[in-house]
């Protein structure tokens, strides 16, 4: 695979991160990887490891004759680190970041890019309930979405040059509007962990009286809860307050699915619980035509014993 950026210069070196950083070493897609972490420790770790090629001590040193830059920190301080790296950019650079939020990313960043700089919003859809700078693996994003909301008037040759790099670390690329994108993941990412963490601390208070049996005799359905919920609290702090309008609304929509089959169960109503499952099961199955997860026990999770 071709160089496609000759310095990438990575703010924030957790999964995300580390991961493009794999990536991008092992198809040979960089010249030079340099990293910024506000922690000293995160940073030492990075070299340890060697996914990096040089840390910097801070977000402006380490921009500095960057090609690309990405934006890996929680998405409440995006505009911080923007007006930090801003004077410091080179003129022809791109800057994108890897947050599940789009529009209020691209009103904090915008504003700080200088002439010249293309940014362009990306959120690939891909994590584990890892984090840190050692939850890193070179095959995170394969064959996983990267969506880029590029805004009117973008570069399209730099947006085509970004979409090249998530494609060379084996991920499908599509654009779409940036409000258009925090209603789709409000549905598909948002509200299902503000689901999980609430089930989650439901069964916390009900431990509480039952002598730890929740935890004991957990079934599977809690038990992927539980690795939802486990995801970075930061992170899906400010996920919630920049992107509270979509998930106020589809969180309404939500309750309202809910009251129904209150009522359903309730009244007895088999018929509409019977049909309500089978519609949702369609999705699932939907998920795994599509290639974005699979039928094996434990969703693949789990490898089996050597020689199996």
């Amino acid at each position: 695979m071709t160089v496609i950026y000759n310095r990438v210069a990575l703010i924030g070196l957790g999964l995300i991160a580390s991961s493009m950083a794999h990536a991008m070493k092992a198809h040979g897609l960089a010249g030079e990887i340099v990293g910024h972490a506000k922690s000293a420790e995160t940073r030492a770790t990075a070299l340890e490891i060697g996914f990096v090629d040089r840390v910097a001590a801070t977000a402006a040193e380490a921009v500095v004759g960057a090609d690309l830059v990405v934006l890996a920190v929680p998405v409440g301080a995006m505009g911080a680190v923007a007006a930090e790296i801003g004077p410091h950019l080179a003129p022809g650079a791109t800057v994108t970041d890897v947050g599940s939020v789009k529009q209020a990313v691209i009103d904090a960043v915008a504003p700080h890019m200088p002439e010249g700089v293309h940014f362009v919003a990306g959120h690939p859809i891909a994590g584990t309930e890892h984090s840190g700078p050692r939850s890193g693996f070179a095959t995170l994003f394969v064959n996983r979405w990267w969506l880029l909301t590029p805004a009117p008037g973008t570069d399209p040759a730099a947006t085509l040059r970004l979409r090249q790099l998530c494609e060379g670390m084996g991920a499908k690329v599509d654009e779409m509007d940036a409000a258009h994108h925090d209603l789709v993941l409000a549905v598909t990412s948002h509200t299902p962990h503000l689901i999980a963490y609430t089930m989650v601390g439901v069964a916390d208070d009900l431990r509480r009286v039952t002598d730890s049996e929740v935890i004991q005799y957990s079934a599977a359905g809690f038990r992927d809860f539980t690795r939802i919920a486990a995801s970075d609290p930061t992170m899906w702090r400010d996920v919630f307050l920049t992107n509270k309008e979509a998930t106020l609304d589809i969180l309404g929509r939500f309750t309202e699915e809910l009251f129904a089959l209150q009522r359903a169960i309730r009244l007895g109503d088999g018929d509409h619980l019977h049909a309500y499952f089978t519609r949702t099961r369609a999705i699932r199955r939907g998920i795994i035509e599509a290639g974005q997860d699979t039928a094996a026990p434990d969703f693949g999770r789990v490898q089996p014993p050597a020689g199996e």
